[in-house]
């Protein structure tokens, strides 16, 4: 039996009852693959059907403002897949009249659709015969085929892209594709497999060679960089505070925050003092300086570690233009942020 027709079968018994295998509408194809990036389906899921209900079409989530989009994509992290889903929309809209590209390469041109998304989109929307390779087929081709070439290579991109095309049903390239997808996260898992029970295993490199946990090979990435940050989070008479935009093309892009002092290392409350000398906010005010946690809160991304503090600075007097307390909520925010607004006593 050939490798295409053994997943397939597996497919058929083992997938999954997801929402956006029971349509082959490339708005939900699209908001389902952008959102379960570098994301887990039982971390997605709730995501992808809040996204559906809020915005039902394209043209609703082209409608929407960049902040009700950065809400709702709140504490899924890798906001800049937000960003460019709402650019994508307005194009889709403004550009194409609301009608989704229908091919491969036109899928490309969309912002923040590569290879892996517009495979998946055009296979399982318009039957294109052209394969997905995301981190589950990396992992299941290098296995089973034996394939050491590091996967965060330019020449693993090609070869396992090749094998991928050359391996996929081309009467049916869409079932193909979630079928391996799906192997790679239900049973070909990173850790600790159940190989007793795969129909792959008695022709398995891996399994037969003994190096499961050794495949697939990736290139070590840079040492990941520590921050301190160091956020102050004032509070009035009147029951407001500072929030403040991140700007620029760092982390954060467009979410809200509480205003930030960063420093290369921990700040102690002397230090942090001489650096509120040169606020505007509390020039000729008298405050009373706390911090809030103790021991700092690590905060990890995938290229840096961001240990933190949140620092509580009660003010004697009002401010001009304070954001209510009340309204904290409404704002997107990263997680680190609503994490600490879900556990503070305002």
């Amino acid at each position: 039996m050939s490798f295409s027709k053994t997943l397939t079968d597996w497919y058929s018994v083992n997938k999954r009852q997801l929402p956006w295998r029971q349509t082959t509408n490339p708005y939900y194809i699209w908001l389902s693959e952008i959102i379960l990036q570098q994301t887990q389906i039982k971390q997605g899921l709730p995501y992808y059907e809040n996204f559906v209900t809020t915005f039902p079409t394209v043209f609703d989530l082209a409608n929407a403002n960049e902040a009700e989009v950065l809400k709702l994509w709140q504490g899924l992290g890798y906001y800049s897949r937000a960003r460019n889903l709402h650019f994508a929309a307005k194009y889709v809209v403004n550009e194409l009249d609301g009608v989704f590209p229908d091919t491969y390469k036109e899928l490309l041109k969309l912002k923040g659709v590569g290879d892996y998304t517009a495979s998946a989109i055009a296979s399982i929307c318009y039957n294109e015969v052209t394969a997905v390779v995301d981190g589950n087929v990396y992992r299941v081709l290098s296995r089973y085929f034996g394939i050491d070439t590091p996967i965060n290579s330019s020449k693993g991109d090609k070869e396992f892209k090749a094998l991928a095309q050359e391996l996929i049903d081309k009467k049916d390239p869409a079932t193909f594709n979630q079928a391996v997808m799906e192997f790679g996260a239900v049973q070909c898992k990173p850790k600790s497999p159940d190989c007793t029970v795969c129909p792959f295993v008695s022709s398995c490199y891996a399994f037969g060679k003994h190096v499961i946990s050794e495949l697939p090979v990736k290139i070590k990435a840079a040492k990941v960089s520590k921050k301190y940050f160091n956020f102050l989070v004032f509070l009035t008479p009147n029951h407001t505070t500072v929030l403040e935009q991140r700007q620029g093309k760092g982390i954060w892009q467009n979410l809200y925050q509480f205003p930030l002092i960063e420093s290369n290392k921990p700040l102690t409350q002397k230090q942090l003092e001489l650096e509120l000398k040169d606020l505007d906010i509390i020039k000729e005010q008298t405050y009373e300086l706390s911090l809030y946690n103790k021991d700092e809160i690590v905060h990890k991304l995938s290229h840096q570690h961001l240990y933190t503090k949140f620092w509580i600075v009660d003010l004697d007097s009002n401010i001009k233009e304070g954001t209510p307390i009340a309204a904290l909520e409404d704002f997107p925010v990263p997680i680190l942020i609503g994490n600490f607004i879900e556990a503070f006593n305002f």
